[in-house]
């Protein structure tokens, strides 16, 4: 019983976030497809080692051909690291519209919120991420509360 309540409520998450990243009145059926990923760890390192201009670029140049919320959640994630706050967003529009229920890019879109003083949508996209997550344990949930938290807006 518990397992078909969390099933009902994912399910509803995605339609829910489906909706909000869409334009127009066709939901869901309106996510283009994802192309193949190339491996990303070179990039993925350059990005742990903060090495933040160097991703971007490399980023940049990948999503002229890949279309996958994977690279668009990174290009976003870097650019915010940069302080280049209206870029970062347009990105986690793209990773969101590619794929709805892409945990890392709600919280890390959460974070942007937070940065942008903009507590009311990083609270929104933590409501996703809890009906997304299977309790008890979700890291990207976890990071964002913690970062809301930190901005002194924890939920209550």
């Amino acid at each position: 019983m518990i397992a078909a309540a969390f099933v009902r409520r994912r399910i509803a998450a995605l339609a829910l976030l489906a909706g909000l990243v869409s334009s127009g009145s066709a939901g869901a059926a309106d996510i283009p497809p994802a192309t193949d990923l190339p491996d990303l760890a070179p990039i993925r390192a350059q990005v742990y080692a903060g090495e933040f201009d160097d991703a971007t670029a490399a980023l940049l140049a990948l999503s002229a051909s890949v279309r996958h919320a994977d690279v668009y959640n990174l290009l976003g994630f870097s650019l915010r690291r940069l302080g280049r706050y209206e870029e970062s967003g347009r990105w986690y529009r793209e990773a969101l519209h590619f794929d709805p229920g892409h945990r890392p890019a709600l919280a890390y879109q959460g974070e942007l919120f937070i940065a942008l003083g903009d507590i009311e949508s990083a609270q929104k996209n933590l409501r996703y991420l809890e009906l997304l997550c299977a309790p008890p344990a979700c890291l990207e949930r976890d990071e964002l509360l913690a970062a809301l938290a930190q901005a002194g807006h924890a939920p209550e």
